[in-house]
């Protein structure tokens, strides 16, 4: 990883953990006449090899998944890939990070009862999933909490007009999106 400024970093090469990431935000998979079975197997050995961008390249009609090299050739794609990923749900009947963050979206009863409210911790949520929350207090959690309070600071925006510990933080939340090596 390379350090750009700050603690801010642009990640390149065979980062395992990065390659993780990435194949767990941008994953799709076409089941259309394919079983359940192999389907599995396609989602574990495309999530291992490469950052899986069809869905994103899909919607914003580029092909990436063949080329997800354009998105670090190309600052323009990868400013669109960032807001199509903030913008769009996983999956159905599941908000956007946007929608959460913004406090548009509604928790249902089974959101209620897997923890999750509006407000920044249900956010991570959306955008990591069991890769971060769920795990009680851990250091990846910390990490981007920590940056999301010290970017209030630096915008001015008071602590306290955050929110309570439990509106903030995803440490007791059931994920939304399981990533492939927990799901069974």
């Amino acid at each position: 990883m390379n350090v750009l400024y700050g603690d801010l970093v642009y990640g390149q090469g065979d980062n395992e953990s990065m390659n993780n990431i990435m194949s767990h935000y941008l994953y799709y998979l076409d089941l259309k006449g394919v079983d359940q079975g192999e389907a599995r197997l396609n989602e574990v050995l495309s999530c291992g090899k490469n950052y899986n961008y069809g869905k994103a390249g899909k919607d914003l009609e580029v092909d990436l998944l063949n080329h997800p090299e354009y998105i670090e050739q190309n600052a323009t794609l990868a400013f669109q890939v960032a807001i199509w990923r903030w913008m769009m749900p996983v999956k159905k009947h599941q908000p956007s990070a946007h929608d959460v963050f913004l406090g548009t979206w509604t928790p249902t009863k089974n959101d209620t009862l897997a923890q999750r409210v509006s407000g920044f911790g249900t956010t991570m949520n959306v955008l990591y999933g069991d890769l971060v929350c769920g795990h009680g207090d851990n250091e990846s959690m910390n990490n981007i909490f920590s940056h999301y309070l010290y970017y209030l600071d630096l915008m001015g925006v008071g602590r306290e007009e955050a929110g309570p510990q439990e509106v903030l933080s995803c440490a007791k939340q059931v994920a939304f999106n399981p990533s492939f090596s927990s799901s069974p």
